[in-house]
């Protein structure tokens, strides 16, 4: 198959699992920096204070990306390194070091995707109320206006936020896995989705307010699938259904996030079941949160399937026991990645780019010296290929971005599971692409084509 010309073929990262430097050149605490310190929150004591040392040897890292053909790069901005305060006064060697990456990235041929909030919240700012205090709206939007100034000369597409359904659905509701591994109530975590809601608007309005017009914003959720189990009517329209039904758990929903910022408005049964328990919300406040955006990006590893029922009930199969999983024992779902943008486009009607799929292996350095992960490439063929389908049958999707371009701190995870297309040796920071980078080199060069 051939992907649409312009076809934006890419990797990601972010800040907090691939810099490292978490206590150099004036870098201010993140939430996530003191998680790690909490005992028994990751996987073995670990810590993402040197991680892959990208911080120190970014140079080396993009000469290889530009080796294996990469044509696009999407990273986080760490913003505690560049305000450690979060607000108020700004790094200069912070700053300095994106400013270098994007050059760098540039001078190799690699268009820079830039996310501005990636998980690592300033915890000066947590200590004064987090995502619970209103305020947070305008303290995200002071770091985008001046992200936008510092770099907006250079980077044509920015992400607002990355996955809301776990910052705010695992960080702040079961007192973990995620930072800042808090407890709320319904209330307050409807408050802080709110609150982040605001802010994302608000960090949309200040990007506009500096970017030239050329460039893009979008907002990168969450996009696990609904699969249907038969291509029945029935059985598509009870995915569908189950997709963008909010659930007992509306912070980790698609709606909650998604139908405000694209609809003007929270989903009703969620608004129904909360009750009570909604947060106060502003007379313009659902305004502000609905901000035109140039795009959807959507995190895209698995799904699961929906069977319709009678009386237009509908049940989701439980996993079976010769699933095919992933070291993360994550199921292999190549559909996700065909019914997630159908869905998606259908509801929202925006232009899509995939940015995250991929999966962690039990990779390691063979005796040859390579590191052979013919799973992974398995895995990547097929998901391209329901990718290429939804395409092919007009679903607007723009760009793929393989998660991850090398190994690095999976957060709670520790260093134990692998995505990368590049394996790190954590002790000497060696790194040794994968078959598996060779081979998306060969799909990027021919736009797909060796997928067949």
């Amino acid at each position: 198959m051939a992907f649409p010309k312009g076809f934006v073929w890419g990797a990601a990262t972010a800040a907090y699992q691939i810099e490292g430097a978490a206590h150099e050149d004036g870098k201010g605490p993140s939430v996530w920096d003191e998680f790690c310190r909490r005992r028994g929150a990751i996987w073995m004591g670990q810590r993402g204070d040197v991680a892959c040392d990208h911080y120190h040897r970014y140079k080396e890292d993009v000469a290889l990306w530009k080796r294996l053909g990469l044509k696009a790069y999407r990273f986080s901005i760490g913003w505690p390194r560049v305000l450690p305060e979060g607000v108020g006064r700004s790094n200069p060697k912070g700053w300095a070091f994106y400013d270098r990456l994007v050059d760098e990235l540039l001078a190799a041929g690699i268009a820079p995707y830039i996310t501005l909030f990636h998980w690592d919240y300033p915890y000066a700012l947590y200590a004064r109320g987090g995502w619970l205090n209103r305020d947070s709206a305008s303290w995200f939007a002071e770091y985008a206006s001046l992200a936008a100034a510092k770099l907006g000369d250079r980077v044509g597409h920015w992400i607002n936020m990355n996955e809301p359904q776990c910052f705010i659905g695992l960080g702040h509701v079961e007192g973990g896995p995620h930072a800042p591994g808090d407890k709320h109530s319904l209330h307050e975590v409807l408050t802080a989705c709110h609150h982040t809601l605001l802010a994302h608007g608000r960090g949309v309005q200040a990007l506009r307010a500096s970017l030239p017009r050329t460039c893009q914003v979008g907002i990168a959720p969450v996009g696990s699938a609904r699969i249907p189990v038969t291509d029945s009517a029935k059985d598509v329209a009870a995915a569908r259904a189950d997709m963008f039904a909010t659930g007992e758990r509306p912070a980790s929903s698609h709606p909650w996030w998604l139908d405000p910022i694209f609809l003007g408005h929270y989903p009703a049964d969620g608004v129904e079941s909360a009750g009570s328990e909604m947060p106060e919300i502003g007379p313009r406040d659902m305004q502000t949160i609905r901000q035109p955006l140039d795009f959807l990006g959507i995190n895209t590893y698995w799904g699961d399937i929906v069977r319709a029922l009678a009386g237009g009930r509908r049940e989701i199969l439980p996993m079976p026991g010769d699933a095919r999983l992933s070291a993360y024992k994550w199921p292999l779902r190549p559909e996700a990645l065909y019914w997630a943008p159908k869905f998606f486009q259908e509801r929202y009607k925006v232009p899509l780019y995939i940015t995250e799929n991929g999966m962690s292996g039990t990779d390691w350095v063979a005796l040859d010296g390579k590191v052979h992960d013919p799973a992974r490439i398995d895995f990547t063929a097929r998901y391209l290929g329901a990718l290429g389908r939804a395409i092919k049958e007009g679903v607007d999707v723009r760009g793929y971005f393989h998660w991850s371009i090398m190994d690095n701190f999976e957060w709670a995870e520790g260093f134990k599971e692998r995505f990368g297309l590049i394996y790190v040796d954590f002790a000497t920071q060696k790194r040794t692409p994968k078959d598996s980078a060779y081979w998306y080199k060969k799909v990027i060069a021919t736009n797909g084509r060796t997928l067949g």
